[in-house]
């Protein structure tokens, strides 16, 4: 049986976790421990009370996300986040979080594994953010309506789409999460069209202006690629079980 610790540090050394700089709240890496054992591991993308219900309910020991316990910063153990820990201490669940290391991972990453599930090929990293490329950016040779017929599958819902850019464009930029308000640099990158997950209002007025197709396939629904991956990757590493925990949150 896995001990928690051989797995968080062989995520640690995988995801290159104390070499990429992130936002503090991030606080990547194994954020509670548990007794040690894991027998089977849960996928989210957000930590959250129900998650925890979930991952109990199914046994889960070992929980991975991309957004984790403190990401809405320093607080109080009352509340939500006393019922977080109280979950978490009586299941035995261990908590592992991977913000930006996730989202630029190569293999497992969400940008990666969006561009591979778009059928893009050959993607190099883009866009700078903390000193890393987080992004993936690659050319085509499909029109515009295939690609948002791609996004719309890959995603599993709808996407919104501001057609401001070439119908038939050749480069494509991709930098899962809520990155639209971003536009402004990802244009000047001579980007043709944009997929990110959600942004201000304002970008899509600066999407026409730049003369830039924007697509936005939601926030949640970009951002369930990574953990799934890695997920994967650990259930046949260190032969676990493995589930996704589906809680949409709508954006």
């Amino acid at each position: 049986m896995p001990l928690v610790s051989k797995i968080a540090r062989y995520i640690d050394e995988y995801l290159r976790i104390h070499e990429i700089d992130d936002w503090p709240n991030a606080l990547n890496g194994l954020q509670i421990e548990n007794s040690g054992r894991v027998t089977k591991i849960g996928a989210a993308v957000d930590l959250s009370t129900r998650v925890l219900n979930a991952a109990a309910r199914k046994h889960v020991d070992l929980l991975i996300v991309h957004h984790g316990l403190f990401w809405p910063g320093l607080q109080s153990v009352t509340g939500a986040l006393r019922r977080q820990l109280k979950l978490a201490f009586e299941n035995d669940i261990a908590l592992y979080s991977a913000h930006l290391p996730l989202d630029l991972h190569p293999e497992v990453g969400n940008n990666a594994q969006l561009a591979s599930a778009l059928g893009l090929k050959s993607a190099k990293p883009f866009f700078e953010e903390k000193g890393q490329l987080i992004g993936v950016r690659a050319k085509t040779s499909g029109s515009r309506d295939d690609l948002i017929r791609k996004l719309r599958k890959a995603v599993g819902g709808p996407v919104k789409a501001f057609n401001f850019g070439p119908k038939n464009p050749k480069s494509i930029g991709i930098v899962t999460g809520g990155a639209g308000g971003e536009i402004h640099r990802v244009a000047a990158d001579k980007i043709d069209i944009f997929i990110t997950g959600e942004a201000p209002h304002w970008a899509a007025v600066a999407a026409e202006e730049l003369g830039i197709n924007l697509l936005l396939g939601g926030h949640y629904a970009t951002e369930t690629f990574g953990v799934k991956a890695l997920a994967a990757h650990l259930s046949k590493r260190f032969k676990l079980p493995w589930e996704f925990l589906n809680f949409p949150t709508g954006l």
